[in-house]
């Protein structure tokens, strides 16, 4: 394994509140809002992913791909047909695993996706990233309506 490489299973440190120092950024947050450097995103706001519901943490990455999929998918669960944004993000207090995708999902947390209860400091917008083509996006969003009617869509915040 490269020191690049977030270990699997047994290998892997879990990401908690009180053990989450050993994640070293840089960290990425991708949604369909424009926003500024020095903003905070805190928790308590409306979900990109399920209308109508208030998200209890704040929601990052340090993985730019996954931050990606969040703007894209924000973007077109919201119908804007706007590009959406990632931002180079700074976490302002403690954050454990994402429990949505880690050992859920992704056995390991290969995304590197973390979620905090405190705010997430944004730091700049990464201009560089390149989306997914039309036919994957949507497929995507197949999946995931396919999963909200199976009521598999569940998320737990």
């Amino acid at each position: 394994m490269t020191p690049d490489q977030e270990p699997t299973g047994a290998d892997r440190l879990a990401v908690t509140y009180e053990h989450h120092d050993h994640v070293p950024g840089p960290f990425f947050h991708g949604t369909k809002a424009a926003l500024d450097a020095g903003v905070e995103l805190v928790p308590g706001r409306g979900s990109n992913f399920q209308q109508g519901r208030v998200s209890n943490h704040v929601y990052f990455t340090a993985v730019v791909e996954t931050a990606v999929w969040g703007a894209e998918l924000a973007t077109a669960l919201a119908g804007t047909g706007e590009r959406g944004h990632v931002y180079v993000v700074e976490p302002l207090g403690p954050f454990e695993d994402d429990p949505n995708v880690t050992d859920k999902r992704f056995p390991g947390n290969p995304t590197q996706s973390y979620r905090t209860r405190h705010p997430l400091r944004v730091v700049r917008e990464l201009d560089d990233w390149t989306g997914h083509d039309p036919a994957t996006l949507a497929g995507m969003l197949d999946h995931l309506a396919r999963l909200r009617e199976q009521g598999l869509d569940v998320i737990e915040d």
